[in-house]
């Protein structure tokens, strides 16, 4: 990324990460000035986020984000992750369904730490009447809301949504192959 930048402004690599670390802390305060940055505290969550007089959809998902290989073997384990075959970190992320806002941010975890293990380890508080979508990453999580969604596996492309603790209801799939509203 810094090298990008580095040819796109005409600067070398160094310079570029000495002005992104000078930048970095401003662009943070304007964002917090104009309300837009995500919660970063679980539990602070449901009295963070807007109420527009509908029920909050959300969606719940892993992120990933690659970093550079440490020397050391013992923290090059923790930091691998299988299932892209790469080093990074982790996070956990709450986005609105209908804006794509993201309004909650997890702390930064190894990149061999499960989904479901973050969430367990930052309970976070959801507004009332949620509607919330996962992916098969948080299978077994549960939280308070009024329905949750996951997609199951069928044969075929053909899937569908499973009901989950008694608070989700049956939905058909799309007819692109996705049954999560933010996959078209």
């Amino acid at each position: 990324m810094q090298t990008l930048l580095g040819e796109v402004f005409e600067l070398s690599q160094p310079r570029v990460n000495e002005w992104v670390h000078r930048l970095l802390p401003i662009l943070k305060v304007a964002l917090d000035e104009l309300g837009v940055l995500p919660e970063r505290d679980p539990q602070h969550f449901a009295q963070s986020e807007p109420q527009h007089g509908e029920r909050p959809e959300l969606i719940i998902d892993g992120t990933e984000r690659r970093r550079q290989r440490p020397k050391s073997p013992a923290k090059q384990a923790d930091v691998y992750s299988g299932k892209k075959k790469t080093h990074c970190d982790k996070n956990v992320v709450l986005v609105q369904a209908k804006t794509k806002r993201v309004g909650f941010l997890s702390q930064t975890y190894v990149g061999k730490t499960h989904d479901k293990k973050i969430v367990d380890t930052e309970p976070i508080t959801y507004p009332p009447d949620t509607i919330l979508y996962k992916d098969t990453g948080f299978q077994g999580y549960e939280p308070g809301v009024a329905q949750t969604y996951q997609p199951k596996k069928s044969p075929g492309r053909e899937n569908s949504r499973r009901p989950r603790s008694g608070r989700t209801e049956q939905s058909p799939a799309s007819g692109s192959g996705s049954n999560m509203p933010w996959r078209g």
